[in-house]
């Protein structure tokens, strides 16, 4: 894994670390394995990784602490996975659509669209009429 540019799999469990400590205070490799339904070896396994790559501090038996870098990331990953969803809301796409929706894509964009992706979501919201004319554009061309 490279040092500079974390892997799809490495993003999903600092994100998740992330959101363990926000909630619980702590995330410990059993916490992450039920969270992300693996196994708690895999967790171990990528944890040593992650750590080793600077991401994050590790003590077997205790719980993980994020460094300034793997904060960072996670944040990012945290932020581009919020804009998703602010963007999909719009649109009236159900909770269970938008997490496996933006579960598929976000790994695949660009920081370059996922700002474009805010903007347009900033734009409609500043905008509601323009909104709404497009749903109502919608309905018409599928009937």
């Amino acid at each position: 894994m490279p040092k500079s540019s974390p892997s799809q799999s490495a993003e999903d469990y600092l994100e998740r670390i992330h959101e363990l400590i926000e909630r619980k205070g702590y995330a410990r490799t059993v916490d992450i394995a039920t969270s992300l339904r693996v196994r708690q070896a895999s967790v171990t396994a990528m944890v040593q990784k992650l750590g080793d790559a600077g991401y994050l501090n590790y003590t077997k038996y205790r719980g993980l602490v994020l460094t300034e870098k793997g904060l960072e990331v996670a944040l990012k990953i945290q932020n581009r996975h919020a804009t998703l969803s602010r963007f999909f809301s719009l649109f009236g796409l159900d909770p269970e659509t938008q997490h496996q929706d933006i579960e598929g894509i976000e790994h695949h964009l660009s920081p370059e669209t996922v700002q474009v992706l805010s903007d347009l979501t900033e734009f409609f919201e500043k905008n509601p009429e323009t909104l709404k004319a497009f749903r109502q554009s919608r309905r018409r061309s599928r009937k």
